[in-house]
């Protein structure tokens, strides 16, 4: 049974928007419509802007953007921000019991989706009237600030119908994956080829004027990105694609099939890419509330800001960069902010090394906290695997023997593929990649991901038999 905190959701479920499941099987050129139709809306939210406020407004979580592919001035000002940040808190909750719910039951399962897309909807409502107050957009008139609020409010609730409308079956994957990946392909296209910034046409073209030197080209200069920077990208992708073939392989015999045999992949990247999502959602909210209580505190300086300020972040205004914007100087926002270039990690060395140890530590501990949330611990799968009629050769047929084989691989493995992805996320973000570390490996996550559903899907429509076998 549910337990109390989430039976209290039982009725907003009647009232909260939701798509439907189909009632049919969806043909593949059908899913490829609806998600191709999903990423469609996503672009044209990202570029329409926001009602009401003005043309050119300062830009204060830039680094944030790639993330939670949200884009500053337009609908998608939030982005994926409260979906994310409301299914971390809430994962967390049940992944330590302080929340009961059985993800076995469906009851429990709709009950926690239900819970989810209500605590999405309330933190869209706070982070867009922190963004109004905090006067992001400068001060706006009582009207138009009521105008910009219910824009956002409705984007964020567009926003999680295209996500569920893809997780229900109607697409492929889900529509935060989807979002990520469509943000990060734009954000790197954008470096590349911008008439302004971009490598190969705004800061070439300084060089070849005589403005600039060559080795200015190469290392980055101002705004501009550098051909390390693009060469790292390249390099991080090969490494992330690398890494996702690693895996070890229990052999597996049927026990009502004698001489059949299989095999179950335990990957190196065990957890995949979730690790690095909830990481870098919490650096979001950190950096995005460190800015705003700043804000609204009148902007102190180190010198006068409370001490409570002083520790959760300090900020100075960058007026290098076209629109100026907030730097972090100190606090506990100065270490979850993570330099993007090897000049700044060799100005800041205590803030590289900071940012790298504590993103690696939490990486390891949504590493571990997710083997229980998710389902994916020793116990859960060795059960799956003798429900299914499977064993380890050599050993009983028990959930037992099963599960003290895979304690030996499974938490080592996630241990170890939390400190890799945050390595390799933290390192990337030093080489200045294009589109951020993070950005790096949730998409090449998400690709091999999606590249593993396209092809699942299109045997199951070409071999009607095959359904079967992958459950559907």
């Amino acid at each position: 049974m549910a337990g109390r905190f989430l039976n209290l959701f039982k009725p907003i479920a009647r009232v909260l928007p939701e798509v439907k499941a189909p009632e049919r099987r969806v043909r593949f050129n059908e899913k490829l419509f609806w998600t191709s139709l999903v990423v469609i809306v996503y672009l044209v939210m990202a570029v329409t802007p926001l009602y009401g406020i003005p043309q050119a407004t300062e830009e204060r979580f830039s680094a944030l953007r790639i993330i939670w592919a949200s884009s500053h001035g337009t609908l998608m000002e939030l982005g994926i921000g409260p979906i994310v940040t409301a299914g971390l808190i809430l994962q967390l909750l049940v992944g330590s019991a302080m929340i009961e719910c059985d993800m076995s039951r469906p009851e429990d399962r709709s009950l926690f989706t239900t819970a989810s897309k209500a605590f999405a909807i309330i933190l869209t409502g706070v982070q867009a009237t922190a963004y109004i107050i905090s006067g992001m957009y400068g001060d706006l008139p009582g009207t138009i600030r009521i105008i910009v609020f219910l824009q956002l409010m409705a984007t964020g609730i567009i926003v999680q119908l295209l996500d569920e409308l893809v997780q229900k079956g109607w697409g492929f994957g889900s529509g935060i994956s989807l979002f990520i990946m469509a943000g990060v392909a734009q954000q790197i296209l954008w470096q590349c080829f911008s008439p302004g910034t971009g490598l190969f046409v705004g800061a070439l073209s300084v060089v070849l004027s005589g403005s600039r030197p060559i080795t200015d080209w190469i290392v980055g200069f101002g705004a501009y990105p550098s051909l390390i920077g693009f060469i790292a990208t390249i390099a991080a992708f090969l490494v992330i694609i690398y890494m996702e073939g690693i895996r070890v392989e229990l052999p597996l015999s049927y026990a009502g099939y004698r001489g059949f045999r299989s095999r179950y992949p335990i990957k190196l990247l065990y957890v995949s890419n979730l690790p690095v999502i909830f990481a870098s959602a919490l650096f979001a909210n950190i950096y995005i509330f460190s800015q705003l209580f700043w804000s609204m505190s009148g902007q102190p300086t180190p010198e006068n800001a409370s001490l409570w300020l002083n520790l959760l972040g300090q900020f100075k205004w960058n007026t290098n960069v076209n629109p100026p914007s907030l730097e972090p100087i100190g606090g506990l926002v100065y270490y979850v902010t993570a330099p993007h270039s090897l000049a700044d990690v060799a100005a800041r060395p205590d803030r590289a090394f900071g940012y790298l140890g504590i993103l690696v530590a939490f990486c390891v501990i949504f590493s571990l906290t997710w083997l229980e949330v998710g389902g994916l611990g020793p116990s859960t799968v060795a059960k799956q695997l003798v429900d299914a009629g499977m064993q380890i050769p050599g050993y009983r047929r028990s959930g037992k023997a099963v599960e003290s084989i895979l304690k030996r691989y499974i938490p080592a493995v996630t241990v170890l593929g939390g400190v890799i992805v945050g390595l390799i996320a933290g390192i990337s973000d030093f080489l200045g990649v294009f589109g951020s570390g993070m950005g790096i490996l949730l998409s090449v996550g998400i690709i091999y991901q999606y590249y593993e559903i396209l092809v699942r899907e299109r045997a199951a429509e070409m071999y009607p038999a095959f359904r079967r076998i992958f459950g559907e």
